[in-house]
């Protein structure tokens, strides 16, 4: 499964150009990065973490938790890993999702963070019309969220906007999304 998924997202991104973007991205940014001293302890550097959020809209809820891990390269920029799951419910639908998600933050000032959040989504949902039979979908969703957040010690609030969001498929109910992340 895990193999079918890191497949899946490196086949979209290259199809998208998005990977080739975020490359370039890192590049322009890592060549700013203080190099570090051999002695530096890996784990020193990892904080673990993670953000939480909901969205409402006419009828409808949305809500998410994910936990993740990030890379302080200083304390300028960050990179990580994440997991996602949610649910998301309106009077017409009912989801849930499962999925991975790659993260980057940028702190140009100690009060701001920065981000841009790339996450891949399996999800079920079972649509349900009045009057007529209920329908179930399973595919997988992508999303890419830019973000700003105002940071206080290890606590972020911000919020963030999905650049691919397809109000067809997508589950938010809207490409603005609020949230919280605290990271130890």
């Amino acid at each position: 499964m895990l193999q079918k998924f890191l497949i899946m997202t490196l086949n979209f991104l290259n199809s998208k150009k998005i990977f080739s973007g975020f490359f370039l991205i890192f590049l322009a940014v890592s060549q700013n990065l203080n190099a570090q001293d051999k002695t530096d302890n890996f784990w020193s550097h990892v904080r673990f973490g993670g953000s939480i959020g909901a969205s409402f809209g006419n009828d409808s809820f949305y809500g998410f938790l994910a936990p993740s891990a990030i890379y302080d390269f200083n304390q300028y920029f960050s990179a990580g890993v994440g997991l996602q799951g949610s649910l998301s419910s309106t009077n017409s639908f009912k989801a849930s999702t499962f999925g991975g998600s790659l993260l980057t933050y940028l702190s140009p000032l100690p009060v701001l963070r920065l981000s841009a959040e790339f996450e891949l989504l399996q999800v079920n949902m079972k649509d349900k019309y009045i009057g007529g039979p209920d329908v179930d979908k399973n595919y997988m969703y992508p999303a890419l969220f830019l973000g700003a957040g105002y940071r206080t010690g290890p606590v972020t609030i911000g919020l963030r906007y999905d650049v691919l969001y397809d109000e067809d498929k997508s589950i938010y109910s809207t490409p603005l999304a609020p949230f919280v992340s605290v990271y130890f």
